[in-house]
């Protein structure tokens, strides 16, 4: 197990759960969904899973909401923006975006863990408007110009 860096301040509805490390090597944590009752996920649909969950992300740093790799695998259940990003500034509620690419409803129990939040150390740049990109070799060739 690396040691922490930061800490993540977290606020926890009395209901819900924390969000917790499976492994000592995971690299991602844990959210667990904060619902009062099931909530159906039809195939083809989406919807907002609450958490129960508030962060203080720590200034310099993002924190990533994630797929969950068994719902992928197993149900066809992921997050539907692919990564989702809370700002170190953003203190409500962590909502997870799922969407079912399945052809079965998913059942979204009180407590299934829905997500995973991974830190991320974010550089800032400044924006600079120039007339012309400097040349590079791969040009402006765009999707599946570097092989299969």
């Amino acid at each position: 197990m690396t040691n922490p860096i930061a800490f993540l301040d977290v606020t926890v509805e009395p209901t819900a759960n924390l969000p917790i490390y499976m492994t000592p090597g995971a690299a991602g944590f844990d959210f667990y969904s904060h619902n009062t009752h099931p909530i159906e996920l039809y195939p083809g649909n989406s919807c907002m899973v609450p958490t129960g969950i508030r962060v203080a992300v720590p200034e310099g740093f993002e924190l990533q909401i994630r797929s969950r790799s068994g719902l992928c695998a197993k149900h066809g259940v992921f997050v539907l923006n692919g990564v989702g990003t809370v700002d170190s500034d953003y203190r409500g509620e962590i909502t997870i975006l799922l969407a079912n690419f399945s052809r079965m409803t998913f059942i979204i129990e009180p407590g299934i863990r829905v997500a995973q939040g991974v830190i991320n150390k974010v550089e800032r740049v400044i924006l600079r408007q120039v007339e012309v990109l400097p040349e590079s070799e791969r040009g402006a060739a765009g999707w599946g110009s570097t092989g299969s």
